[in-house]
């Protein structure tokens, strides 16, 4: 569609939003804006407020308003303007672009790459910080995102402190500082991302809302920016944190997960005989996502009839039904809306994440009558995770056999190959990781502990940090019949140790020992290790 008959398109479904709101209707289009009302109210409150003046004398305000202009708003502007006659007339979103453009024009910025470094510097933070300064909300919003694919980030965090706005990106799992935002700045900026998010800018609540527009930088340059959003209320304002959609649905797939040849033979076993549950666990940010669409995209066959429930829906997958759950829908409509799902007889059931109760039962009796069940869960690790869902469902011999696999894991940075530097462990060290390593089951091979070598990162201008991409430590927990047998136990006599016990008698190699298999084949370093799972 062309950019004329888009505009031509946007006015009349805004007329026609106008009629019903009973509100008058302004062509933007039609009129030139000018800049002859900017005393009225600065830039930053009309970006705010999402209001601009269209026309004005010392009787007479005439507010131009966007159909997500609040009540509110429109009561306060009423009221602050007590000497003229406030009246509003709705225009479109593209007509409130266009005035802003006068109001606020683009200014001649020179953006920066920003880098990042084992120490961020303060003239770093400082120049950045002065680019955001000098720009509109919208291209705040786009520079930030442009800049945080760049570095492969996999998150911003906007943070409010007590006298300004800490802007953080998380890389390979750390976060580091970029910029300091002033609050008033931060307030245009909030309203830009609330209106793109669909969320509010003002709630009591948190929230959760999805972006996925292009903006257009002032220097001409187009940013495609594909968000997750969600905000908490802090002591100081809305916090915000945007999780990236950076993967590509190609890279979806098993053989992108690192599995090693073990944890593979157990996931195979379970897309070949498709049926129980199985339980992907793990703190946010752990990768717990990417394992389950892989997963379903190895499943998505013409033969099988794949639905998931998912808020929000983060890969579009064709040939699978994703249905899209509110963040706010109640757990009793979340559990009926996955009883309605499993009326439409489906091969593979995906859930998001067991969050209740109710949808716990059900996914599992879902399991027990030959679906696949995929599902994430938060817990610290497998055994824990059982140790959870048993409060949810309680003792059930049935429920035990429905449960094929719980896999948690973590992500941890990844040693840059072109800089690690190896080195000799001491023999106290040896040591330690005799001990961890002790009770690996006869399937996986003994380092030699004679010969360890171990790496450290190697820090270099091009690697600060001595760190590139990230990769999954995992354990992977079958209901073996050891388990289950200790799962039919009264449950005051199970605890999270003697699951995990039982669990590696019976061959699971724990994540821990995932993790420094993993860093003595040099993939990653001890202290990584130790810094995601203790």
């Amino acid at each position: 569609m062309n950019p004329d008959a888009a505009r031509t398109n946007e006015e009349t479904a805004t007329q026609r939003r106008a009629n019903i709101l009973g509100l008058n209707y302004i062509n933007t289009v039609e009129i030139k804006p000018n800049a002859i009302n900017k005393d009225i109210l600065p830039a930053t409150d009309l970006y705010r407020l999402k209001v601009v003046p269209i026309r004005s004398d010392k009787s007479n305000i005439l507010f131009g308003i966007t159909t997500t202009t609040s009540q509110q708003t429109m009561d306060a502007l009423v009221q602050r303007f007590t000497d003229q006659r406030v009246t509003f007339a709705i225009i479109s979103e593209a007509g409130f672009r266009d005035y802003m453009r006068v109001y606020d024009p683009p200014k001649e910025v020179i953006y920066k790459d920003i880098k990042i470094s084992e120490t961020t510097s303060d003239d770093t933070l400082s120049s950045i910080s002065k680019i955001l300064d000098q720009v509109r909300p919208d291209d705040i919003l786009a520079y930030l995102v442009k800049q945080a694919y760049q570095l492969k980030a996999s998150d911003i965090h906007l943070e409010n402190q007590r006298d300004y706005i800490r802007i953080r990106f998380r890389v390979d799992g750390v976060l580091h500082p970029i910029a300091k935002l002033s609050t008033e700045k931060y307030h245009a900026l909030i309203s830009t991302v609330a209106i793109a998010a669909n969320i509010s800018s003002s709630s009591d609540k948190a929230q959760t809302g999805h972006i996925n527009k292009k903006y257009l930088l002032a220097t001409g340059e187009e940013v495609t920016v594909n968000l997750r959003v969600e905000t908490v209320p802090a002591a100081y304002g809305q916090d915000i944190v945007m999780r990236l959609f950076t993967l590509q649905l190609e890279l979806l797939k098993l053989d992108n997960l690192g599995l090693s040849e073990r944890e593979r033979k157990v996931v195979d076993d379970i897309i070949n005989h498709p049926s129980g549950m199985v339980l992907i666990v793990g703190p946010t940010g752990s990768g717990k996502t990417t394992t389950l669409y892989s997963l379903i995209s190895t499943l998505n066959s013409d033969e099988r009839k794949i639905i998931t429930l998912e808020d929000p829906i983060e890969y579009y997958i064709t040939g699978i039904v994703q249905t899209p759950v509110e963040g706010d829908q109640n757990v009793a409509g979340f559990a009926e809306r996955l009883r309605a799902v499993l009326r439409l007889d489906p091969d593979v059931v995906m859930i998001g994440e067991i969050r209740d109760q109710d949808t716990a039962r059900t996914a599992l009796q879902s399991a027990l009558t030959g679906h696949l069940v995929l599902s994430t869960f938060h817990a610290s690790s497998a055994s824990a995770a059982l140790m959870r869902l048993l409060d949810f469902i309680g003792i059930n011999p049935l429920f035990a056999s429905a449960i094929h696999l719980v896999m948690a894991q973590r992500l941890i940075r990844r040693l840059d190959d072109k800089t690690k530097i190896p080195y000799q462990p001491e023999e106290g060290l040896k040591n330690q990781l005799r001990t961890i390593l002790g009770n690996l089951p006869a399937s996986v091979s003994q380092p030699d502990f004679n010969n360890l070598t171990l790496y450290k990162p190697g820090i270099t201008a091009e690697s600060p940090f001595g760190y590139k991409g990230q990769l999954a430590i995992r354990e992977q927990l079958q209901m073996t019949q050891g388990v289950q047998q200790l799962l039919r136990l009264p449950p005051n006599q199970i605890t999270t140790e003697m699951i995990e016990k039982r669990a590696i008698g019976d061959g699971m190699v724990t994540m821990q020992q995932d993790g420094i298999l993993k860093a003595l084949s040099g993939l990653t370093t001890l202290e990584e290790i130790y810094r995601v799972v203790g």
